[in-house]
């Protein structure tokens, strides 16, 4: 009789572990899903809570984003509470970089980046912070030569700001300007800023270095010192660790600064330059609430 007790205990317990896991999943993708890029949209096969979720905006006529991208191709993502921490590791020397995703429901989003490599070697740290994750997420590209790379994300938010989190190896966005064409030298110290029209809804940074340090802050700022998101940034050699992210940039008035945080002896070359124009957004409509495409 105590040995059936048992039993049954452990089958409930498992039950509720194997729903929980599976609501946690199904939120995952669809804190992802309001928001995708269009290179990380991958078939995927949802789970019962998720295609629930996804039936209800059906339903609802909500299978597009606010800038029409489909959500029913989403990639596999995690989801981290605030407060936890989460690793990806890649044993395999093939992986040579890393696409990291992180968006939000609409809530800020704040967390902790770290590429890990061996015990104690931390080459690339990033802080990045969103005042609105669903309408500004993260994108950005890790570079991960020699094996093995261990991704870091920490929700250093409070836990009532969860953010979805998804990774993808080699497979990643390209930039689509000319970067040695493009690129300005940015000495230590020094900053530059990179203003933008309002039918530009993407931008893509790129920072790199002749082998030392790279040491940066990337800002979007809509309005005087008004920072939408904020990225600050380490890498231990700038050359064989690059920094690549594409950046949302809904509304207008918005403008990128980039800071060479570093001393002068230590400059980089930097690229800020559209990634995606809509050309339906013209200049002479009105802007409503600072943001267009609501």
């Amino acid at each position: 009789m105590v040995i059936r007790l048992i039993a049954l205990a452990s089958l409930i317990y498992h039950g509720h572990a194997s729903v929980d896991k599976e609501i946690d999943r199904a939120m995952a993708e669809l804190l992802l899903s309001v928001n995708p890029t269009v290179s990380l949209k991958r078939q995927v096969r949802a789970s019962a809570p998720s295609m629930q979720l996804l039936g209800e905006r059906q339903r609802l006529g909500e299978l597009n984003d606010f800038r029409g991208r489909d959500i029913r191709n989403v990639p596999a993502t995690i989801l981290v509470q605030g407060g936890t921490l989460k690793t990806w590791s890649y044993a395999s020397s093939a992986v040579d970089r890393v696409q990291v995703s992180l968006t939000t429901e609409g809530r800020p989003l704040d967390a902790d980046i770290e590429l890990w490599q061996g015990p104690d070697n931390t080459p690339v740290k990033m802080r990045v912070y969103s005042e609105d994750g669903f309408t500004r997420p993260f994108n950005a590209v890790i570079e991960t030569p020699n094996a093995p790379n261990t991704v870091a994300i920490r929700n250093i938010g409070q836990i009532e700001f969860p953010l979805a989190a998804s990774l993808i190896a080699n497979d990643v966005e390209e930039p689509v300007s000319d970067f040695p064409g493009t690129a300005m030298t940015v000495q230590g110290g020094a900053l530059r800023t990179y203003p933008f029209s309002p039918d530009v809804q993407r931008v893509e940074v790129m920072l790199k270095t002749d082998g030392r340090p790279l040491n940066a802050r990337i800002e979007l700022l809509q309005g005087p010192n008004n920072n939408k998101q904020v990225i600050e940034l380490y890498a231990d050699d700038g050359l064989a660790r690059p920094f690549f992210a594409i950046i949302d940039t809904v509304g207008s008035g918005n403008v990128v600064r980039i800071v060479n945080t570093a001393p002068i002896e230590f400059p980089m070359v930097a690229s800020v330059q559209p990634h995606f124009i809509d050309e339906t957004v013209s200049p002479f409509e009105p802007v409503i609430g600072g943001d267009s495409g609501f």
